[in-house]
């Protein structure tokens, strides 16, 4: 079934600070507001599943249909988009999801960023745990 194509408003009300931190952002990669917010909503949404995990089955791909479901989404948010536009917004993603993960690893005090060292480790032993 092909998804209707007909757009329609959604209007939100947010603080004046925020508009601006979100159309600052929009600029840089080069989007409008509405497509920024757009983008971000999609990309929160894959985050949140109200189904619990289930363990992979035996033969499958785990992780591998996240990049294709992944890619569909933004072709459909966005058609005709060039390799390098898109390579732009998923490996985005990763780089914002790392980011989040590495700053919640290092204030939970399992890993921790040592310049001398050259990069990232974990703090105690081999499983991250202090």
């Amino acid at each position: 079934m092909a998804k209707e194509t007909e757009r329609t408003v959604v209007k939100t009300y947010i603080p004046k600070y925020q508009k601006e931190e979100w159309q600052s952002h929009a600029d840089e990669l080069d989007m409008s507001q509405s497509e920024f917010v757009r983008a971000m909503v999609q990309a929160g949404r894959r985050g949140f599943d109200m189904n619990p995990v289930q363990a992979p089955e035996e033969g499958s791909n785990p992780g591998g249909d996240e990049l294709k479901t992944r890619l569909l989404e933004t072709l459909a948010a966005e058609e005709n988009l060039s390799w390098d536009e898109l390579v732009e917004r998923l490996a985005g993603d990763f780089e914002d999801r790392l980011e989040d993960v590495l700053n919640e690893l290092q204030a939970s005090n399992r890993v921790q960023y040592s310049g001398r060292h050259g990069g990232y480790t974990l703090v105690g032993g081999t499983d991250g745990r202090p």
